[in-house]
């Protein structure tokens, strides 16, 4: 259970809250559903300052980027999908429509018809990672989850759709030729990563199997939620203390785990859980869940207030880009669980949005720009990496912890039987052509991985072994 919530935990709090009242922070007054939303709409707009892909010779949908040799401090195709989810929440929690006329037309955009509205762009089909497209498939679900309206192009199908799409392409490449299962971390055979099978792109694939079964109430989705899930805990990627660990190389069946936890990993399992407790009322789901947030609690929020523990060290900041982004996929998904999960989660939950917003709050100019060290009582500088993952991180913080004000006003995702509208197709995407078939692996395949993994282990001392990766950037 949860560790050293005592008196250090509220004089964190209260160092924070004082904090606050620096002339150049946001203020926010966490009591007030209306300040809450006022600072979430100074701290959205920031984020949107970072987004050109409207604007005359951009590409719609995307953040600048890739990153490049001559500008490392851009950012990946999945994390634009985030951000639209991020922004698909702000709206459910705040009423704020401003976005989402850009929140259509970049997904949709994103999605791309000749690809079977699957997100494999063509752009993107050469480091196409399975957990990059999955982000991008749980934000179309979400869409449909929270009734925002259905593109009105009649070319162009609905969110739930499109989300079936995604789950189609992914559900051929469980294979069980190596590890008895799992999805690998690249979809294509020449991007490095192709030979490790991490958690991030399986705990994806459950989490929509689990959402997809409780908005279609079609069992399919289930099993295979299960089957992944089983996959997960049967290599103890989730162990049975409920950490979550990153996966593992198929040169050795992945039985060697490289244990460094990351919050998305974790952030996901946990929606997901909840989603199938949701949907099936059974006990297990309900251990599981309650497992897995406990367990997160304890580890990436002392004293109440979310670290990426992995990355950001009391002497130092490592995070790169992506990582800047993963506090607000960790409120989002607790959210959610608070919304869906067993009743008992509520009041934990709320305690920790509200604690770790509040440090949130204490990070940020009152322009709306936000760092990343929720834990000092102020702004840190931290421009390096991002930032638009920064503000991402916190427009989630603020939309959420308006849950634990007036819970009544929010509506839990929808079904299919509860109002929900999109409109679906379980054969989504199955006639398109996959992005390229998988190719045996090589001797240089295992050559380049192993490369990789050297070059990683030495640079890293080998308990940040993935992070030099990125996460999921699906760079060679």
């Amino acid at each position: 259970m949860l560790s050293n919530m005592g008196s250090a935990w509220v004089a964190s709090l209260l160092l924070l809250l004082s904090a606050s009242a620096d002339a150049a922070s946001l203020k926010v007054d966490l009591s007030s559903i209306a300040s809450i939303k006022a600072g979430a709409k100074v701290v959205a707009r920031n984020m949107m300052a970072y987004y050109h892909g409207d604007e005359p010779g951009q590409t719609i949908g995307i953040l600048p980027g890739p990153p490049s040799a001559e500008n490392l401090n851009q950012y990946y195709w999945w994390e634009a999908g985030a951000m639209w989810g991020t922004l698909l929440d702000y709206w459910h929690y705040t009423g704020d429509s401003t976005y989402n006329p850009k929140i259509t037309q970049a997904v949709a955009f994103q999605a791309d018809g000749p690809t079977g509205w699957r997100f494999q762009p063509l752009n993107w089909t050469a480091s196409l990672g399975n957990d990059d497209q999955g982000f991008w498939g749980m934000t179309a679900l979400l869409a449909a989850e929270l009734n925002f309206p259905d593109p009105v192009a009649k070319d162009v199908p609905g969110w739930l759709e499109m989300a079936q799409a995604v789950f189609n392409a992914q559900a051929p490449r469980f294979t069980d030729d190596y590890c008895m299962g799992g999805i690998r971390w690249q979809v294509s055979s020449f991007n490095g990563g192709y030979n490790y099978k991490n958690t991030i792109a399986n705990a994806i694939f459950f989490n929509m199997g689990a959402r997809l079964a409780r908005y279609t109430d079609n069992n399919t989705y289930a099993d295979w939620a299960v089957k992944s899930w089983d996959w997960m805990a049967g290599l103890s990627y989730i162990d049975k203390h409920y950490n979550v660990f990153d996966g593992g190389d198929i040169e050795n069946n992945c039985t060697q785990i490289h244990d460094v936890q990351f919050s998305p990993n974790a952030a996901v399992l946990i929606q997901g859980a909840a989603m199938m407790y949701n949907h099936t009322g059974a006990a297990i789901w309900k251990t599981r869940v309650n497992g897995l947030v406990n367990r997160t609690l304890d580890h990436f929020f002392p004293n109440g207030i979310m670290v990426e523990r992995a990355c950001e060290l009391e002497s130092k900041m490592q995070c790169n880009i992506d990582q800047h982004s993963f506090k607000g996929y960790m409120h989002r998904a607790l959210a959610t669980a608070a919304l869906v999960g067993p009743p008992e989660l509520q009041t934990l939950v709320f305690k920790y949005l509200t604690s770790s917003t509040a440090g949130c709050v204490t990070s940020c100019l009152d322009d709306g720009t936000c760092g990343f060290r929720w834990t000092i009582g102020k702004y840190d500088n931290d421009v390096d990496d991002g930032p638009a993952g920064q503000q991402m991180s916190a427009l989630a913080a603020l939309s959420t912890v308006l849950l634990t004000l007036d819970i009544a006003s929010v509506k839990p995702p929808v079904t299919n039987t509860t109002g929900g509208t999109s409109k679906g197709d379980p054969d989504a995407g199955n006639n398109a052509p996959d992005v390229f078939a998988p190719l045996p692996v090589t001797t240089a395949g295992r050559g380049g991985a192993g490369f990789l993994t050297a070059f990683v282990l030495a640079s890293m001392m080998g308990a940040f072994v993935w992070m030099a990766f990125g996460w999921s950037e699906g760079s060679p």
